[in-house]
């Protein structure tokens, strides 16, 4: 069998992409005609290497918006409900998707469904597009016969962490901004500005102060070494990258280190402690059993550090302790989330309880977003005031000293 890569119109007169396996050209034509669609190119994926990686590059470096996955659940979500045939869902949805990315992903997974595979091995083939989260969900939907509801609070989820990530990326961006200022003035005051009075007051003879003194080093190391600069930081950020921030320890290690970073700690260890009860909640919800859902959360949770710890409690629950004893031994969740899982599990009614602790930690992940933004604020006017004064006492000391000469 070969691969062969094709253009084809489908029956909404939409243009699609994707691959196939056949015998031959001809019998590539064949399959595609009794999909339906209208052949417009075939070529074997050999003679077409180049493009199809380019394709890839492009597919990963184009991800698919939050508010895009998020409207295409609700039509999905829509359309079963109402009734309508898979095959007439995924054609409908690829008329209706404005997203390109979306369009081509659901007519791949229209044609898979076609060749009998279920929802779940369609879905998991565009990993780029649809988390593992989702398609687990999806998974769970199907196989208890509830994927309206399932869908219901999958859209909830995406939802809810989309409000998340955009309330946290907004009170970052002011701080940033004033950085990334903040390192241009310095840049351009160092290289400019202060070796033209460092010469004047050479050609006097006046003793330098110490902050001219360091203004003055510093502007010797970045003119005189900035390519070896350059090159070792371009060297030292692709190695930590590829061979540091890629690998498991790394992760563990940079996730340790954002949960102890004081304002944005609180944050982050709050944020996974509302996703962790919200998906496990919702997967409780849909009948998934707790070892398949702690499996589920150590690949979703997003979070190297408390992934690992998921991994130790597994390993407890299959000893039969419980839920809420190998969660205690843990460091990362809360005495409150503890208690709550403790009393949920004895009542038995642990989904609500987890429902309980996401509304809280929502709650309180907006507080400390809050007091982040707020205490943010003013280190950045320490941090400014400090580089404004130091270069003015790079300066107007050694201006002083030439006007008491003057005098």
């Amino acid at each position: 069998m070969t691969q062969y890569i094709y253009k084809a119109i489908n029956e909404n007169g939409s243009e699609i992409t994707g691959e196939l396996d056949a015998v031959s050209k001809e019998q590539a034509f064949e399959i595609l005609s009794s999909r339906g669609y209208i052949p417009e190119s075939v070529k074997e994926k050999s003679s077409a290497l180049d493009n199809s990686t380019l394709s890839v590059i492009i597919d990963k470096l184009t991800p698919v918006k939050p508010r895009d996955l998020i409207l295409f659940t609700k039509q999905f979500k829509t359309l079963i409900q109402s009734g309508v045939a898979m095959m007439d869902i995924l054609s409908t949805m690829e008329a209706q998707t404005e997203n390109k990315k979306l369009k081509k992903v659901t007519a791949q997974i229209r044609a898979d469904i076609r060749e009998g595979a279920n929802l779940y091995m369609a879905f998991s083939k565009h990993d780029t597009v649809f988390s593992e989260l989702y398609c687990n969900m999806l998974h769970a939907g199907e196989s208890s016969g509830s994927l309206p509801d399932v869908l219901e609070r999958l859209i909830y989820i995406l939802d809810h962490e989309h409000k998340i990530k955009s309330d946290i990326k907004s009170a970052l961006r002011y701080p940033m901004m004033v950085v990334g200022f903040l390192g241009v003035a310095f840049f351009v005051l160092l290289t400019f500005v202060i070796p033209k009075f460092i010469s004047i007051f050479e050609k006097v003879g006046i003793e330098l102060p110490l902050p001219t003194k360091i203004c003055m080093t510093l502007y010797q190391i970045i003119s005189g070494y900035w390519h070896i600069g350059l090159i070792g930081i371009t060297a030292v950020s692709i190695f930590s990258y590829y061979f540091f921030f890629k690998t498991e320890n790394g992760k563990v290690i940079k996730d340790k280190a954002m949960m102890k970073i004081p304002l944005i700690g609180p944050v982050v260890l709050k944020a996974s402690m509302s996703r962790f009860a919200s998906i496990f909640s919702i997967l409780q919800m849909s009948g998934v059993t707790v070892l398949e859902s702690m499996e589920v959360l150590a690949k979703t949770i997003n979070n190297a550090a408390i992934t690992q710890e998921f991994e130790r409690i597994t390993e407890l629950l299959t000893e039969g302790r419980g839920i809420s004893q190998p969660l205690r031994s843990s460091k990362y969740f809360p005495p409150m989330v503890i208690n709550m899982v403790a009393i949920g599990e004895e009542s038995g009614n642990l989904d609500d309880m987890l429902a309980e602790i996401s509304v809280h930690y929502d709650a309180e992940v907006e507080y400390s977003t809050k007091a982040m933004s707020e205490g943010i604020g003013p280190l950045l006017i320490v941090g400014l005031a400090s580089v404004v004064g130091f270069f003015a006492l790079a300066i107007f000391l050694p201006m002083w000293d030439l006007t008491k000469m003057v005098n």
